[in-house]
C-alpha cells in the first residue's frame, strides 16, 4: 500500500509531530509519506500534490483551525478518485465521531484518540484480513451501518520510537516550529479544555528525552515549542530538563507551557540564577482571575501565587512570559473580564493573548452550554457568540481590545507611549485599549492595511482628538518608540523635526567633535561627522531622556529639554543604540 499523512498547519513554519509520530510507529513494517501544508494553500493545490502521490491510503490529521480547509481536501480528492481509503485522526474527529461518519461520507474511517497503536493496528487489517471490529479505537462503515470499536487502553509511551530522526526533516529545523513531547496528559479538569478529558499524567523516558533532544539541536533546531499540557507539573522531572537544556542549549530557544502557581521557588531561583537570556519563553494559562468562574469549569488557580512567580520571572529579566486570557467563560461578565484583564495586565508580561471561548467537542463546558445560555458558532472554532451575561454586543467591544492590544502591546511598537498612557491619562489598561479599539473601528481602520508609520499617526490623531493632556510629553515618547522600531536609519518620519536641516548637522558636528556628552558609551563608538550623518539621526525630546531611561522619571516638573542620538547599526542586528544629552549642556559651536 502506498500510504500518506497528510495534514493543514496553521502557518509554514509549524511542524505536524502526530504525523510524525504515526509515521515512526507504523514504519518499517508500513512505510508513510507525509504530506503538510497550510490553511491558506488553494484547495485546488493540495488535491493536485496528494493526487501525484498516488495514496492508497490518505490520512489527515483534524484541529479546529484546519478541519473546514481539510473537508473541502477531501471532497474533490474523493471525487477523483472514489476508490482512495480516507482515514481521519486528532483532536476535532476524536469526538462526536459517529456525527462526522455520518455527515461526512467521503471519510471511510476515523482514528479515537491517541492513534499510534490504532492506526497500525488498522493497516494491518487493511491490507489482509479486514476485520476492522478488532481495532480498537475506530469507526468505520459497515454497509450503512457506522461502528464504533470500543476505545484501546493508554500506550506504553516507551514502545513509540522518536519522531526527530527523519532525514527528511534535517534540512528544515533551522527554518521551522520544532514540537516536542516529554508527557502526555494533565493533571487538571478545566471543563472548556480538551486535555482535562484524559486522565493522569504519563512520561517519556529522561534519557531518551535528552537524546532526541540534543540530536535537534546538533541538527540545527532554532525554536522547540515544548506541547506539554503542564510542563512543570513534576518538580524534578522538569528541573533536570531546564538544567540539561541551560547546558546545551547552543543559542536554541525553547518554550514551554506552564502552570505558574505551582512553580516551586527553589526553581524560579535556578532559573535567575543560571538560565540564559533569551532562551526559555513561557506560556502561562491565566485564563480568569473571577474565583467564582474558576470554581464553575474545574479550574484550580491561586493567582496570588501565580503572581508571586510572574513578578520573580519578569524581575529576572531572563525569561519572556506570554499570559493567556480567555473571554467568555461562565459567570464572567463585561465588567468582570475588565478586571481580569487588568489584573493579569498589571504583572507586565511580554505578551498577553487576548483569547475568546470555544466550545470544543468533547469539553464539559459544551455538554453544559444551555446552562449559561450559550450560543456559539455550528462550525470550528465553535467560538461563542455571547451567554446569558455576556452579549454579542459586549463581545465584539472587547475583541476592538484584542486588536488594538495586538498592534500596540504584543508586537511591542510603542511599549514607552503605553506605558505612560496607562500609567497617567486612562483609568486603566483596559479603558486605554477599549477606548482605542472602539476610535479604531469607528474610522474604518479594521478594514485597511497599516505600515508602521500609520500604527503612529492613529495613536496620535487619537490621543489627540480625545484633547489627551501632555500631548508634547506623550509625543516624545512616540518619538522614542518610532526610532526603536528601526533597524536601519528611517527614511519617513511622521512629524516635523524639531531641528532644521542645518541645527540637525551642526548638533551632529558637535557629537562628533565632544562625544563625551552624551550617555552611556557613546564615545566607543568613534564616530565621525560624516558617520553619524549616514547611521544617526537627533531629535529634541521635552524631558530628560537619560534619566527617563535609567529609572523611568519625565520631570515634567522641570520641563528640561534633552537631545535624543539613536544610532542605527545594523550589523549589531536588534534596535538602534540611544544616547542622550540635555539640551541646555549641549557643547557650543
Amino acid at each position: 500500500m502506498n500510504i500518506v499523512l497528510a495534514t493543514l498547519n496553521a502557518k509554514y513554519i509549524h511542524t505536524s509531530l502526530a504525523l510524525r509520530y504515526l509515521k515512526a510507529f507504523s514504519e518499517p513494517e508500513f512505510p508513510v509519506d507525509i504530506a503538510e501544508y497550510t490553511i491558506k494553500d488553494p484547495a485546488m493545490n493540495i488535491v493536485s500534490d496528494l493526487y501525484g502521490r498516488n495514496p492508497d491510503v490518505l490520512g489527515f490529521s483534524c484541529y479546529i483551525w484546519n478541519i473546514e480547509e481539510t473537508l473541502r481536501v477531501i471532497r474533490m480528492i474523493k471525487k477523483i478518485r472514489p476508490e482512495l481509503t480516507i482515514v481521519l485522526g486528532g483532536p476535532e474527529v476524536s469526538y462526536d465521531t459517529e456525527e462526522w461518519m455520518k455527515t461526512v461520507p467521503e471519510v471511510d474511517f476515523i482514528v479515537m484518540g491517541e492513534g499510534e497503536e490504532t492506526f497500525k493496528h488498522f493497516l494491518q487489517e487493511l491490507s489482509t484480513t479486514k476485520k476492522f471490529h478488532f481495532v480498537y479505537g475506530i469507526a468505520y462503515r459497515k454497509g450503512e451501518e457506522i461502528i464504533l470499536t470500543p476505545g484501546r487502553p493508554k500506550l506504553d509511551l516507551s514502545s513509540i520510537p522518536s519522531p526527530h530522526y527523519f532525514e527528511e526533516d534535517l534540512k528544515d529545523l533551522g527554518n521551522r516550529v520544532v514540537y516536542f513531547e516529554t508527557s502526555r496528559g494533565c493533571p487538571f479538569s478545566c471543563q472548556f479544555c480538551l486535555s482535562s478529558i484524559e486522565v493522569g499524567v504519563r512520561y517519556f523516558d529522561m534519557e531518551r528525552t535528552k537524546a532526541d533532544i540534543q540530536h535537534l539541536i546538533r541538527s540545527g533546531a532554532k525554536l522547540i515549542k515544548f506541547v506539554d499540557r503542564t510542563f512543570n507539573i513534576k518538580r524534578d522531572y522538569a528541573l533536570e530538563i531546564f538544567q540539561f537544556l541551560i547546558e546545551n542549549h547552543e543559542g536554541c530557544v525553547f518554550q514551554f507551557e506552564i502552570t505558574a502557581d505551582i512553580m516551586r521557588p527553589e526553581v524560579l531561583d535556578y532559573l535567575a540564577e543560571n538560565a540564559p537570556p533569551g532562551i526559555f519563553r513561557f506560556e502561562i494559562g491565566v485564563q480568569s482571575t473571577n474565583d467564582e468562574t474558576n470554581n464553575l469549569v474545574k479550574r484550580r488557580q491561586n493567582f496570588a501565587k501565580l503572581t508571586r512567580t510572574v513578578t520573580k520571572v519578569r524581575e529576572s529579566g531572563k525569561i519572556d512570559q506570554h499570559l493567556d486570557l480567555i473571554a467568555g467563560l461562565p459567570e464572567e461578565d463585561y465588567n468582570s473580564f475588565r478586571k481580569t484583564f487588568n489584573d493579569v495586565f498589571a504583572l507586565g508580561p511580554e505578551e498577553l493573548q487576548l483569547g475568546f471561548l470555544k466550545m470544543l467537542r468533547g469539553t464539559g463546558l459544551r455538554l453544559d452550554a444551555e446552562k449559561y445560555g450559550y450560543v456559539f458558532m455550528d462550525q470550528a472554532p465553535y467560538e461563542i457568540l455571547g451567554n446569558d451575561i455576556l452579549p454579542f454586543t459586549d463581545l465584539v467591544r472587547i475583541k476592538r481590545v484584542e486588536d488594538v492590544l495586538e498592534k500596540y502591546w504584543n508586537a511591542h511598537r510603542s511599549d514607552h507611549t503605553v506605558k505612560y498612557l496607562i500609567g497617567q491619562e486612562f483609568e486603566s489598561a483596559f479603558d486605554f485599549f477599549q477606548e482605542f479599539g472602539d476610535y479604531w473601528e469607528g474610522r474604518g481602520w479594521q478594514k485597511i492595511g497599516h505600515q508602521l508609520e500609520d500604527l503612529f499617526t492613529r495613536l496620535h490623531a487619537f490621543l489627540t482628538d480625545r484633547s489627551t493632556a501632555n500631548m508634547e510629553v506623550i509625543e516624545g515618547l512616540m518619538k522614542l518608540d518610532y526610532f526603536l522600531n528601526h533597524k536601519y536609519k528611517p527614511r519617513k518620519i511622521w512629524w516635523e523635526f524639531k531641528l532644521d536641516k542645518t541645527g540637525q548637522a551642526e548638533f551632529m558636528r558637535r557629537a562628533a567633535e565632544h562625544p563625551e556628552a552624551f550617555s552611556g558609551n557613546f564615545r566607543a563608538l568613534g564616530m565621525g561627522e560624516k558617520e553619524l550623518h549616514k547611521h544617526a539621526v537627533v531629535e529634541v525630546l521635552p524631558f530628560d531622556l537619560e534619566a527617563y531611561l535609567r529609572d523611568g522619571s519625565l520631570g515634567l516638573d522641570k520641563r528640561e529639554e534633552s537631545l535624543l542620538l539613536a544610532v542605527f547599526q545594523p550589523e549589531a542586528g536588534g534596535r538602534p543604540s540611544v544616547y542622550s544629552m540635555p539640551l541646555a549642556s549641549a557643547p557650543q559651536a
